[in-house]
């Protein structure tokens, strides 16, 4: 049952992402709520998959394929939450794609790291603000790519952009500023809690993700300050956030990825 739930996530995500990418290469394509109803179903299948692989044996499985997986299903269900309030259409087609792969790496790459944060609360307040920052950033990481995207359109069409699907520039800036803002919050916080009730925070096997974590942190601090200060914006914020995303995702699967696949 759990492969069947697996398939099924990773066939209506495609689907999904595939009705989506039509709405742009065709002008009568698919519409958007089909996508949209069928990444929904998908979150639930996906959901229902989860719930098994990480939950299913004593303790709890949180291989790094299993932690790509989560993350990819609290990114999806962020984005479709907030479809209709924030422009995001764009980068659906990318969510859902990559949703889709996760599920079947989860499914099909046979690794396991097994847990017991039920019995440690201090760790499960961690773990969950350390996914919740990580989702927010990633999506801002996704949004400081589109806004990449209309700055390109602009200068290489200039008013023809004004009747694409794109959003306006300005939107997109100010929602990626908020999650940036929100995702460094949610950041500190994580990272205050680790060392409020983890002892090993730079112990020999998590010195470096606690190291990178801190300079992931320390970027996006810097890049918010200069967007307060000195009105950054464009290339340094599409840079800067790049980078603090890609410094937080060698923290948290870095060393899961080297152990358990690698080694």
């Amino acid at each position: 049952m759990n492969t069947l739930f697996a398939i099924s996530a990773a066939l209506l995500y495609a689907l999904a992402a595939a009705v989506l990418i039509g709405k742009f290469v065709h002008q009568d394509g698919p519409n958007k709520k089909l996508g949209l109803s069928l990444a929904s179903v998908g979150v639930i299948a996906h959901i229902a998959y989860l719930t098994n692989a990480i939950m299913g044996a004593p303790g709890q499985d949180m291989s790094v394929t299993n932690v790509l997986s989560l993350v990819s299903w609290i990114i999806t269900v962020s984005m479709l939450l907030f479809a209709r309030a924030i422009p995001n259409l764009i980068l659906l087609p990318v969510v859902f794609s990559f949703a889709s792969f996760s599920v079947l790496v989860s499914k099909f790459i046979p690794v396991s790291y097994i847990v017991h944060i039920e019995l440690q609360p201090g760790l499960v307040i961690h773990i969950s603000l350390s996914l919740f920052a990580y989702c927010t950033l990633v999506i801002a990481f996704l949004y400081a790519l589109q806004m990449s995207y209309i700055t390109y359109r602009l200068k290489e069409k200039g008013a023809a952009l004004l009747h694409s699907s794109l959003p306006p520039l300005m939107l997109v800036e100010g929602i990626l500023f908020k999650l940036l803002l929100a995702g460094t919050t949610l950041l500190t916080v994580s990272l205050l809690s680790g060392f409020l009730f983890l002892d090993d925070m730079f112990s020999k096997a998590y010195a470096h993700k606690t190291a990178l974590s801190i300079a992931a942190l320390v970027v996006f601090v810097i890049l918010l300050a200069g967007q307060k200060i000195k009105g950054w914006r464009g290339k340094q914020v599409i840079v800067l956030t790049i980078v603090g995303v890609i410094l937080l995702s060698l923290a948290y699967f870095g060393s899961k990825l080297v152990r358990e696949l690698i080694l």
